[in-house]
């Protein structure tokens, strides 16, 4: 087992979930390079201090989540980028409820909401324009089209703000817009609800009522939050009572 990396041991609360979170840690330390084998059992009982039935379920949570593979009468290995894409660190913290990542969550509503003021009272006709042009592919997009047009949306808005550190804070959370919307789209199986609650927000834009697009956008942000979480509560649901 590398002894570079130092296991913490696992309170009791709570003990699949923050067992989970442990093993992840290890991976992202670099301890442990896709396709090469985790230490076994024993190993790792020997250095979180917790039972084996507790390893193995958080074991099969990330084999659930695409991260592991487990090879029986092999051992479990962590899986290689050609093997299946790995989810992303910001994909696994929503799932697992990690806080920082719900922050980051409720933060990134009240920059939405800070963002959208601005740009009604900021744009210009050709910005507009180019809002409505972005709309129109919303509205025509695949499922798998409409994720980098929904972000394509926001980050206009952004640019339409005139203010370069909420722009630079909301490109900075690409990665969680693409995780939160991928999973609320293909949850919902369409897209007419949020090309509707987009349509509301550039209705108020446009309008350069301020008061609007805030509500407007602060409704889209609720409903996309509402079906978020229960994304993560029907997944984790899944996960962790699976045989």
């Amino acid at each position: 087992m590398n002894s570079e990396f130092k296991f913490e041991p696992i309170q009791k609360n709570s003990i699949v979930v923050d067992l989970t979170k442990s093993l992840l840690q290890y991976i992202f330390s670099g301890s442990i390079k896709p396709g090469e084998k985790l230490p076994t059992e024993r190993q790792l009982q020997e250095a979180l201090g917790v039972g084996r039935s507790a390893i193995r379920e958080a074991i099969k949570v990330l084999a659930v989540l695409g991260v592991l593979e487990i090879k029986h009468g092999n051992g479990t290995y962590l899986k290689k980028p050609d093997a299946g894409l790995l989810i992303e660190s910001i994909e696994w913290g929503i799932l697992l409820g990690e806080k920082r990542v719900r922050d980051i969550i409720e933060a990134r509503q009240e920059i939405e909401l800070s963002i959208v003021k601005l740009a009604a009272q900021r744009c210009t006709e050709e910005e507009l324009n180019e809002l409505w042009s972005i709309l129109e592919q919303l509205k025509v997009s695949t499922i798998d089209d409409f994720v980098e047009i929904d972000i394509a949306f926001h980050l206009k808005l952004a640019e339409m703000a005139k203010n370069a550190s909420l722009k630079g804070i909301l490109t900075s959370l690409q990665s969680l817009l693409r995780t939160w919307i991928r999973f609320v789209i293909e949850s919902a199986g369409e897209t007419t609800f949020s090309y509707n609650d987009h349509l509301k927000v550039y209705q108020a834009v446009a309008n350069k009522d301020p008061k609007a697009a805030v509500k407007a956008m602060e409704e889209h942000m609720q409903d996309a939050t509402k079906r978020l979480l229960e994304v993560v509560e029907k997944q984790n649901s899944k996960i962790f009572n699976s045989d």
